[in-house]
């Protein structure tokens, strides 16, 4: 593995145990993140506060036992892509969801400056849906 793709694991290993001043130091402070449409944190966030009220908290309190779980890299330089699985129940409706990923991650210097993501969102809206 390049010292990229190691990275990219890395974050994945610290955001499985809850360390997200882990994750964050693999992430450059004005990171791009990009969450797909129709995913409840759909949007454009910038830089490491945005990412962790916009996206972490919401994934980590409204459902129980959120995991992401990631299956394979692809290392392509300055690209590594992600596949995996997401899984856990959201709160609001007791209902349990698993489904697949591809994450986009732009590394430079061995940080990631850019993350974009790819989900099938309707399996996660129907976990949402009472």
């Amino acid at each position: 593995m390049s010292a990229n793709t190691d990275l990219v694991s890395g974050l994945y290993a610290s955001f499985a145990k809850g360390d997200v001043p882990g994750v964050l130091a693999g992430l450059d402070p004005e990171i791009e993140w990009i969450e797909a449409e129709g995913f409840p944190t759909a949007g454009t966030y910038r830089g490491h506060d945005a990412v962790v009220s916009g996206v972490f908290v919401p994934l980590t309190t409204e459902w129980d036992g959120f995991s992401v779980l990631p299956d394979e890299f692809i290392d392509g330089g300055d690209t590594v892509v992600t596949l995996g699985r997401y899984t856990g129940t959201y709160k609001g409706t007791g209902k349990a969801m698993s489904c697949a990923f591809a994450h986009v991650w732009t590394l430079r210097d061995v940080s990631a400056v850019r993350f974009r993501q790819y989900v099938d969102s309707a399996l996660v809206q129907a976990a949402m849906t009472p």
